[in-house]
């Protein structure tokens, strides 16, 4: 009996591996849980109390708000668009090609900032005098170690990261009310800053302007990005239609409460003069109530929010850049899935490898400003895009995306000088990039 003939396939006409499926609901909020609560509520609160006072209070309910718009058309974008990139993805499908590329090279470039300011924070608290930046460096290849071998890796470290995380803030809010928080209080308290935190909200807004209320809800943004983490995974949650948006939906909503707790607790012990004066303010909470064990705890909790935040910005970094390889936007090599793992793996590897000069070569708490500056204008796109949508795919109302439009692009003008700047610098690199790339193409 012949046999049938075998049919030979061009390797060409295979395609490549996908990337798999395997996150659920509870995998999704702790990813974007992960992606928020990170260094920026141990780090965030000085900077923006000296910026706007205890108007940082409004500066919070200012990036709130903007958050709330940019999560609800990420949620509406990825519900319509289930794959991995994010607003790379969704910019290219509602606006075009251009808007597309532009989200997408501000989302890596600032988010590879944010990834060196992480490591560089996690070494900050745990590391010895002087090894701050060789450990940095081991956690950045530690954690693209665990991102490279799997996604259900990076979910079931982000849950146990973000469970400590919780616990040090826990007893940091518990320290915090056992003083009593007495800036809260008639100004006879003596504490540092009691008389302006009694004099309310409208006191600091006299005192520091909308400029620098607007200035504090930017750098206070800066701890809040991360909420639509998982739209840019969307290629691997079951059931992304309704799992993504409701994720994203629950991950912020715990985080604002989370973070409006610890901003009163913190500000109600030390005052606004006070946060503005410390490094790490939670620390100094813990101090100033005379919980002395509880600092050391404190410190644990930051380096794991750190970890967590910089896991996560692996993971989603390597999923856009994987987006846009696969569109010709960056090298095409890129693209390559592992066969085995089901990641990015080549992406995340370049990845660790350039977070790692930077953290050894660059001073980045200035890039914070950089790091924000990209990803708000990474938001205007996705608002932009969600605004496109017809009736069919709306979810939310236009206007959350209009609130969400100009709330970045505020935001951005109060960003300090030097990280527009640079921002705009990048930004016109990769368009001359994409050209090159262009060009290229055309040639072949």
């Amino acid at each position: 009996m012949p046999y049938p003939a075998l049919v030979s396939v061009p390797a060409s006409s295979v395609p490549p591996p996908g990337l798999q499926r395997r996150l659920g609901l509870g995998d999704a909020v702790f990813i974007g849980l992960g992606s928020m609560i990170g260094a920026g509520i141990f780090a965030a609160f000085s900077p923006a109390a000296r910026a706007a006072g205890n108007g940082l209070l409004i500066g919070l309910v200012v990036a709130a708000i903007v958050a709330f718009c940019n999560a609800t058309s990420s949620a509406q974008l990825a519900a319509t668009y289930p794959d991995s990139g994010g607003t790379y993805v969704y910019g290219r499908r509602q606006l075009g090609e251009w808007w597309g590329f532009f989200a997408g090279w501000s989302f890596v470039i600032g988010k590879t900032a944010s990834c060196a300011a992480m490591a560089l924070t996690f070494a900050a608290y745990a590391a010895p005098a002087g090894w701050e930046k060789p450990v940095g460096v081991l956690a950045v290849l530690a954690l693209a170690a665990v991102n490279y071998r799997g996604v259900t890796r990076t979910a079931t470290l982000t849950r146990v990261i973000v469970v400590v995380v919780l616990l040090a803030l826990a007893v940091a809010v518990a320290a915090g009310f056992s003083t009593g928080l007495p800036a809260l209080g008639d100004g006879a308290a003596g504490s540092p800053g009691a008389a302006d935190v009694s004099g309310g909200l409208a006191g600091a807004l006299v005192a520091h302007g909308w400029y620098g209320i607007l200035q504090s809800g930017g750098l206070l943004f800066f701890a809040f990005a991360g909420y639509a983490r998982i739209a840019t995974m969307g290629e691997e949650v079951r059931d992304p239609g309704r799992t993504i948006p409701r994720a994203i939906t629950l991950a912020l909503a715990i985080v604002v409460v989370v973070y409006a707790v610890v901003a009163v607790v913190v500000l109600g012990t030390l005052g606004p003069e006070g946060v503005a004066d410390s490094v790490a303010p939670l620390s100094s909470t813990a101090t100033a109530s005379g919980w002395l064990w509880a600092v050391p705890v404190v410190r644990v909790g930051a380096a794991a929010a750190s970890l967590g935040a910089l896991l996560a910005l692996i993971a989603g970094i390597g999923r856009t850049t994987l987006a846009m390889a696969r569109e010709g936007d960056l090298p095409r090599w890129l693209a390559a899935v592992h066969p085995r793992f089901g990641v990015p793996h080549r992406a995340e590897v370049v990845l660790a490898v350039v977070v790692a000069v930077l953290v050894l070569t660059v001073d980045l708490r200035g890039a914070i400003a950089f790091s924000s500056f990209g990803v708000l204008l990474y938001y205007v796109v996705a608002n932009l895009s969600a605004f496109s949508q017809g009736p069919g795919q709306r979810r939310y109302p236009r206007v959350l995306a209009v609130v969400g439009v100009v709330g970045c692009l505020v935001l951005v003008v109060t960003l300090p000088v030097t990280g527009i700047v640079v921002g705009v610098g990048v930004a016109l690199i990769g368009w001359f990039l994409r050209l090159a790339l262009k060009r290229r193409r055309v040639r072949q």
